[in-house]
């Protein structure tokens, strides 16, 4: 379709509640960015540590794989200690966000059913710990939060059972090495599929930066822009994510919904440290 470069959780928010999945359809609800023409690029920024450099450029090439859309590494516009988003756009932050629980977060905006902006955070405090700085851990982290703010869910919630060789995955096993199974490094055909289905069709306006293709200005005239989470409050924190509407399957609470009004929510998918 184009160049090959550089790119938490659950199925469907049904009465206000995540539902479970295996093998089955992973689309998150049906959130999706807006563009008017299909395919196209979405930029992730660049707030990550060297040490993350290639794993970025390694998670943007493998969802770029995907027939409706590329993922490229832009430059950063945030800084990565409070990882603030930019609309139209994915920022990824790599930080020592402390001893939160947390291994990786995805925060996405949503206005009605279109993803307005986005966020991905590695936390260092345990990334730099023998556990998990491995080449499986992080590619997995990066790979599956970055595929939550592409309207992907996970393909499997279980952590005990056989991967299925993609990073949409839950594991206790991301090389597939302790067990003798495939991996869950990089994402796989079902996903590339689901991202098919997701953006089969077109859109009246664009929620994707540079916003071109739409006749209306889109989002440079602030259409599809949530309302601001203030700025004394600390999204690094599970007590500003607002409602817990899903837990993993060792009970952790796994995503959550904080309603900003209007018809715009902010939704966090947490991947916590084992």
């Amino acid at each position: 379709m184009k160049n090959v470069m550089v790119i938490g959780v659950g199925v469907a928010l049904l009465s206000g509640a995540f539902m479970s999945v295996t093998n089955a359809s992973h689309s998150w609800n049906g959130f999706h960015w807006a563009r008017t023409a299909s395919p196209f690029t979405l930029q992730l920024g660049d707030n990550v540590s060297s040490t993350w450099d290639g794993y970025l450029a390694t998670a943007a090439n493998d969802w770029s794989v995907s027939a409706v859309l590329d993922t490229i590494v832009a430059t950063g516009a945030t800084k990565a200690s409070n990882c603030k988003a930019t609309s139209g756009r994915v920022e990824v932050c790599s930080s020592k966000y402390g001893n939160t629980g947390w291994l990786g977060v995805a925060q996405v905006w949503v206005s009605g059913s279109h993803i307005t902006k986005g966020t991905v955070k590695l936390n260092d405090t345990y990334f730099n710990t023998r556990t998990y700085n491995t080449p499986a851990w992080r590619n997995l982290v990066m790979c599956q939060e970055v595929g939550h703010t592409l309207g992907l869910d996970h393909q499997d919630e279980k952590f005990d059972n056989a991967n299925l060789n993609t990073c949409m995955d839950y594991t206790n096993d991301p090389s597939g090495t302790l067990y003798g199974q495939l991996g869950n490094e990089h994402p796989n055909q079902h996903d590339y599929d689901e991202l098919a289905e997701i953006y089969a069709h077109v859109d009246s306006t664009n929620t994707v930066f540079p916003y071109t293709g739409d006749a209306g200005g889109g989002g440079s005239k602030g259409r599809g822009k949530p309302n601001a989470v203030g700025p004394d409050i600390d999204l690094n924190n599970p007590s500003a994510w607002g409602q817990a509407i899903r837990q993993d399957a060792r009970g952790n609470n796994s995503v959550y919904v904080r309603n900003l009004g209007g018809g715009e929510k902010l939704f966090t998918f947490v991947t916590w440290a084992q």
